[in-house]
C-alpha cells in the first residue's frame, strides 16, 4: 500500500510515535507498504517551524534526511496534474496544504495517513 503522510503524523513519527493510531502505525511498519512524503509537507514544515510553532531541535534539512532513511519514506514532487486535480476538489477543506495532500492521494491512488476527518468528505483512502 502506497502511504501518504499527513505532516502531524512525521512529526508524530520523529517525536511521539505513541500518537499514531495502531491500525495506522501497524500499516506503516509493514514491508509492503511505501511511504511518501510530500513536498507540499515540506514547504508546511519549514514555514511551522520558521513561525516558531514547533522545533524538531535540528534543522529540517537534516530531520528529513534521517527520518527518510531510518523510516524508507519517499519524496512525492508537486506535479501538474496534482495541481490542476484541485480544481475539481469542493471546498470542504481551505487549508492548501491539505488540499494539495487530497489531490496528490486521489491522483496517485494514494491512502492519506491523518486524524483529519475532512480528508474522507473527498473520496480520500484515510487510514488510521
Amino acid at each position: 500500500m502506497n502511504l501518504l503522510l499527513h505532516s502531524h503524523v512525521f512529526v508524530w513519527l520523529r517525536q511521539e510515535p505513541h500518537r499514531i493510531g495502531v491500525m495506522a502505525i501497524s500499516e506503516m511498519m509493514l514491508t509492503s507498504s511505501r511511504l511518501f512524503l510530500s513536498s507540499a509537507t515540506l514547504w508546511e514544515l519549514q514555514i511551522k517551524i520558521n513561525l516558531g510553532k514547533f522545533d524538531f531541535g535540528d534543522p529540517l534539512s537534516i530531520v528529513i534526511a534521517d527520518e527518510f532513511r531510518a523510516n524508507s519514506i519517499e519524496l512525492l514532487q508537486i506535479e501538474n496534474k496534482h495541481i490542476f486535480n484541485l480544481s475539481n476538489l469542493p471546498l470542504h477543506h481551505r487549508d492548501p496544504f491539505d488540499r494539495m495532500l487530497i489531490s496528490q492521494a486521489l491522483v496517485e491512488d494514494m491512502t492519506v495517513v491523518t486524524v483529519d476527518p475532512k480528508f474522507s468528505e473527498y473520496g480520500t483512502k484515510v487510514l488510521w
